[in-house]
């Protein structure tokens, strides 16, 4: 296990989460989980904590209730190799979610991620190319590149 890991408050709907990302990123594992006993909290057998391992990640996420919520202040980044992978990140994690601007997004649970290419710090260091990403959702890999190299 890492020494240092993300750590989400959920509502309810922690194991929902946990079964989405595993079905997004294959490869990913439950690691371990936390059911709630006699003592609680929560019914006997609902689910307090759950961490999975993603891309290599490990993440844990408590069905804490409802009185703190998830916000774009904490994102995932994931870096892409190329366009493809990129469309297929977007497509899954925005299913019941919304499209931010500049790679971000909003999936159905609420958690932000970035959607990147590998090199975006190089894509966008020039003016061309920052100004090409910030008129975008979806990050275009080939109209970054252009972009840069017009603005040269």
């Amino acid at each position: 296990m890492n020494k240092i890991t993300p750590f989400l408050w959920f509502d309810t709907n922690a194991e929902a989460a946990a079964d989405f990302y595993l079905s997004v990123f294959p490869g990913g594992r439950k690691l371990d989980e936390l059911r709630a006993g006699e003592a609680g909290p929560g019914p006997k057998g609902s689910l307090v904590v759950i961490s999975i391992e993603i891309e290599g990640q490990q993440v844990t996420f408590l069905n804490g209730g409802p009185s703190n919520k998830l916000s774009d202040a904490f994102s995932f980044s994931v870096r892409c190799e190329n366009q493809e992978e990129i469309d297929k990140y977007w497509a899954k994690l925005t299913e019941g979610g919304s499209e931010t601007a500049c790679g971000w997004l909003k999936d159905k649970f609420g958690v932000s991620w970035q959607i990147v290419p590998k090199d975006i710090t190089r894509l966008v260091s020039n003016p061309g190319g920052m100004k090409a990403m910030m008129t975008m959702k979806k990050l275009d890999i080939a109209a970054l590149e252009k972009a840069g190299a017009q603005a040269k």
